[in-house]
């Protein structure tokens, strides 16, 4: 009998919600631009072994990952031949595996090309190079000299050099304190596309735009937008929304929705009398007496211990706030106003039951967590479940 032993907790996401996002973003940016996937951070604590064939269905063919190890995760879990391309490490032993399997990658740097192209000669198969181009985040990416160099290099060496990207990244796009900076790397990347031109390279994709700028930058929109946060139904940043709101001339709107909710159950219920404390050391006595649910899961599985005292959970609907710390694997909620509570009872940790949610800002807003660092870093052995 092979039964598989359940996990703590689990996360559903969404297909309606997924193709109603890709369905926005679309709109925003045009029916010519690819849209590249950001799966990265393991498609933003998604999943990416249940996110990219759900995001297939919704008609994605491209995704971006920030290290070879996940472009591996995709090209095993890809349904369809979408492509993909690599954004930042990838070892020199591993050149000949993105070779090979047709993997996408950035170039940041001569050495890089110059390994690639012995490897793609060596294999006899073109390496799929994107060039990236320093703009002004000052990460990766090559100034003019370097980059004159590497096209030089690819012009010479066609045949195994496929240049599909000249690229950069916008740093700071989804902040309009930064529009002088912003204006700066737009102007600086038409320069690095004239250098190409200027060469004879003409790549198959021109690519600037991350989720911020996808929405809200039309001239930042060119070949391919690579697009992350907002596919998950997430606004990049308060500036971006209230960019749309003017662009749709709208006081509200909600186009996205989004794709995670995390669930548990109810492990014991437990019965407090008033002066009692609860869980470890001081931190909160019963000012009267309490039902207490204990709850299966705490930092150890991504919930953060500074929602001690501070966040809620949803019971049959009504929020219920934690009392005490959160432990490494326990948390405990007052249910002292919830009728009916029983062991195994649904919770939710982030989503929606009956009338309320949970949503990742309030969940991230008590824990001072930002929104991307709070998704992406729910353990990877959570299981993920695509739900319609």
């Amino acid at each position: 009998m092979n039964r598989i032993v359940r996990h703590s907790s689990r996360i559903e996401l969404s297909q309606a919600a997924i193709k109603a996002n890709f369905g926005f973003i679309r709109k925003k940016v045009g029916e010519g631009p690819v849209i590249s996937s950001v799966v990265k951070a393991n498609a933003y604590g998604h999943g990416i072994e249940t996110f990219v064939p759900m995001a297939e269905k919704a008609g994605v063919r491209h995704f971006s990952t920030a290290s070879a190890h996940e472009a591996e995760e995709v090209l095993h879990s890809r349904t369809k031949k979408s492509d993909i391309m690599i954004m930042g490490i990838l070892y020199g032993e591993d050149l000949s595996w993105a070779i090979e399997n047709g993997i996408e990658f950035y170039v940041f740097d001569f050495e890089r090309l110059e390994a690639a192209l012995k490897v793609a000669k060596e294999l006899n198969t073109p390496a799929k190079v994107h060039l990236e181009a320093e703009t002004g985040t000052n990460r990766t990416g090559m100034l003019e000299a370097e980059f004159n160099k590497c096209l030089t290099l690819v012009k010479k060496n066609k045949d195994h050099l496929h240049c599909y990207g000249i690229c950069s990244h916008l740093g700071g796009a989804e902040s309009l304190s930064n529009q002088f900076k912003i204006d700066q790397q737009k102007q600086r990347f038409k320069e690095f596309l004239k250098l190409g031109k200027a060469k004879g390279i003409t790549p198959k994709y021109r690519h600037l735009a991350c989720s911020a700028a996808a929405l809200a930058m039309p001239d930042t929109v060119y070949d391919m937008v690579r697009v992350g946060v907002a596919q998950y139904g997430f606004w990049p940043s308060p500036d971006i929304y209230f960019m749309h709101l003017q662009d749709v001339d709208k006081g509200k709107d909600n186009p996205m929705r989004r794709v995670i909710s995390w669930k548990t159950d109810v492990m014991a219920i437990k019965h407090v009398k008033k002066g009692e404390f609860i869980g470890y050391g001081t931190s909160y006595q019963a000012l009267r007496d309490m039902e207490v649910a204990v709850i299966p899961l705490g930092y150890c599985n991504g919930y953060a211990r500074g929602l001690s005292n501070r966040g809620h959970v949803l019971i049959k609907g009504k929020k219920a706030p934690i009392v005490g710390l959160v432990n490494m694997n326990l948390f405990m909620v007052d249910i002292t106003h919830i009728k009916g509570v029983e062991p195994g009872e649904e919770v939710v940790l982030i989503g929606r039951q009956g009338n309320n949610s949970i949503t990742v800002s309030s969940f991230s807003d008590t824990s001072n967590l930002l929104n991307n660092e709070m998704i992406s870093r729910l353990p990877a052995a959570i299981p993920r479940y695509p739900v319609r």
